[in-house]
C-alpha cells in the first residue's frame, strides 16, 4: 500500500470533489481514510484518491450510491490477495462487466443528449444577427 499520506484539502483538490462531498462519500462508507493524524485528521492514500475517482466517474452515469458500493466491493474482491474460487472470480467478473454494459449505455444517452444540445445552440446563433465589427477592427 502507498506510504504518502495526504490530508481531506490535497484529495480534494485532486479528486476535483469538495470537502463536504468526500465526508458523505465517508458516512456512506463508500470511502473511508486509510489513518488519522495524532490531531485527528483524516489521512488518505493514493488507493483512497482512486476509490474516490471511480466514485466521481459514475456519480454523472447515474448511479446510486448502492450500485457504486457493489462495484467497489467487487471490483476490491478481485484486487485482494485473497484467493478465489473460479465461480465466485467469474461472479464478481460478471457484476463489473454489468456496471461495464451500463456505464457504456448511459455515455450513449449523454452523446445523443449532448448532439442535441449543440444542435440547438446552432439553431440560436443562427437566429442571431451578426455580430458587428469591434472598434479598432
Amino acid at each position: 500500500m502507498d506510504d504518502k499520506h495526504m490530508q481531506i484539502g490535497e484529495v480534494a483538490a485532486r479528486t476535483e470533489l469538495s470537502l463536504r462531498t468526500i465526508r458523505h462519500y465517508e458516512e456512506t462508507g463508500l470511502v473511508v481514510p486509510s489513518a488519522r493524524s495524532q490531531g485527528g485528521f483524516r489521512l488518505y492514500t493514493e488507493t483512497d484518491v482512486q476509490r474516490l475517482m471511480v466514485i466521481r466517474r459514475m456519480k454523472p452515469l447515474g448511479f446510486t450510491l448502492d450500485q457504486m458500493r457493489d462495484l467497489l466491493d467487487a471490483t476490491d474482491r478481485l484486487d485482494s490477495d485473497d484467493t478465489l474460487d473460479d465461480d465466485e472470480r467469474e461472479a464478481l467478473l460478471d457484476r463489473v462487466r454489468g456496471y461495464e454494459r451500463a456505464a457504456t449505455e448511459q455515455v450513449e444517452k449523454l452523446r445523443v443528449q449532448l448532439r442535441r444540445a449543440e444542435d440547438f445552440a446552432a439553431t440560436l446563433r443562427g437566429r442571431l444577427p451578426e455580430a458587428a465589427p469591434s472598434v479598432g477592427s
